[in-house]
């Protein structure tokens, strides 16, 4: 994705005519993009070769998770849902790990049938349903512990998920309570210890703390675990300043930790994959000029991408065709719904904007669309997966009839 001539292109394909084409908002994804990520993700861990599970919950448009599957990736999801739809896209059964702290029964009786790699347990009542249920299938089924590891993944509040005060996973005592309960049941094998510490992590001291909390358990436990998850979480550079995770560093601490047990790593990688492959093309309505600044209101609003009003996320916003001149003005970019929470980003020496111009959220591939809503009575936008020049509708656009 780049200019040329001042417009900006999604690989050989300009915004301003799909904007024409389909009108707006529109969620458009880089093909080639998604491609790169999945590569080189995969070769920075290649000296273990990871099993690699897409996050779902960050993306769950079915024609993306079937390219995802066809790049060699299997499916983490968290909900029955989910678990369909990464079966609609024809991921491999041994490739779906099923994580969640509340899964139902009905949840657990369907990804038992449908004999899926693992089901990641969080609590020792989620085991006894398990055991229950495999019981009365007379079935062996196949589970994973999530340990808390009580590790700060030093990102918001909002999206960690491996301190002690969070409610993820066990503690260690709980942890190898129950993996020692495990031995002595007919019904189901614990093969897997899984974690996860949170999301957009981009220092490595989270994770080498959590590698050693996940060392000393395995130790205590006295447990051979076949998997290991890591989880997901791994960040993306939103904007130019934002420090990026060392992979290469991250892998030789894995590496090390590999030295010592003889476990096959599965990693959950979902906005560090699907991220910066997607951008949300937009119109501005009007311009509302105050003393102060001048509000930039959007054909766009909160329910389409939620990130900003529920984590306070400033999202890159670049014009869809380059002009000369930046405004003396803050504009601050804003949706049409009825909150003050819905605006995306405030900005100076912006380039000079008028109405009806076509602007780009940047960044928006992972939930954007997933956290999507109708609120307000406002259909979701079309969905389009760009491969060199060619357009793939992937969703339609929602009609407002389907809402009323």
């Amino acid at each position: 994705m780049k200019y040329l001539n001042n417009s900006f292109l999604i690989e050989h394909v300009k915004a301003e005519y799909l904007a024409k084409k389909f009108g707006t908002p529109i969620y458009c994804y880089s093909y080639k993009k998604l491609k790169t990520n999945i590569i080189k993700f995969k070769n920075n861990f290649k000296s273990f070769n990871p099993l690699v599970c897409f996050s779902v919950k960050s993306n769950t448009n079915v024609n993306l998770l079937r390219e995802i599957r066809k790049l060699g990736c299997g499916a983490d999801v968290v909900s029955i849902g989910e678990l369909m739809k990464a079966l609609k896209a024809g991921v491999n059964t041994k490739k779906i790990v099923f994580s969640g702290v509340g899964k139902t029964t009905e949840e657990l009786n369907y990804a038992i049938n449908k004999n899926i790699l693992l089901i990641n347990a969080e609590s020792k009542s989620e085991v006894i349903e398990i055991e229950k249920i495999a019981k009365s299938k007379k079935k062996i089924v196949n589970i994973g512990i999530r340990l808390n590891p009580n590790t700060d993944a030093k990102t918001i509040n909002q999206i960690s998920t491996g301190k002690k005060e969070d409610k993820f996973g066990l503690t260690e005592k709980t942890f190898i309570e129950l993996a020692k309960y495990t031995k002595n049941s007919k019904y189901i094998n614990l093969k897997c210890l899984s974690v996860h510490i949170g999301s957009q992590i981009v220092n490595n001291l989270p994770y080498e703390k959590m590698l050693k909390v996940i060392d000393r358990v395995i130790k205590k436990s006295n447990h051979k675990f076949e998997f290991v998850d890591l989880g997901g979480g791994i960040g993306i550079a939103y904007h130019n300043k934002t420090k990026k995770l060392n992979y290469k560093k991250y892998s030789i601490s894995i590496s090390k930790f590999l030295k010592n047990h003889n476990s096959k790593i599965i990693f959950e990688p979902g906005r560090s994959i699907i991220g910066d492959t997607g951008i949300l093309i937009s119109k501005i309505i009007y311009i509302k000029k105050t003393k102060s600044k001048d509000f930039i209101i959007l054909d766009s609003a909160m329910n389409d991408l939620m990130r900003p009003a529920l984590y306070g996320s400033n999202h890159k916003i670049i014009p869809v065709i380059k002009k000369g001149g930046s405004s003396k003005k803050t504009y601050e970019f804003v949706g049409p719904i009825c909150e003050s929470t819905d605006k995306f980003l405030t900005s100076k020496n912006f380039q000079k904007l008028k109405e009806k111009d076509l602007i780009i959220i940047c960044d928006v591939g992972a939930y954007g669309m997933s956290l999507s809503s109708n609120y307000n009575v406002r259909p979701n936008p079309v969905e389009i997966l760009i491969k060199g020049s060619k357009i793939n509708i992937i969703k339609k656009r929602q009609k407002l009839i389907d809402l009323i």
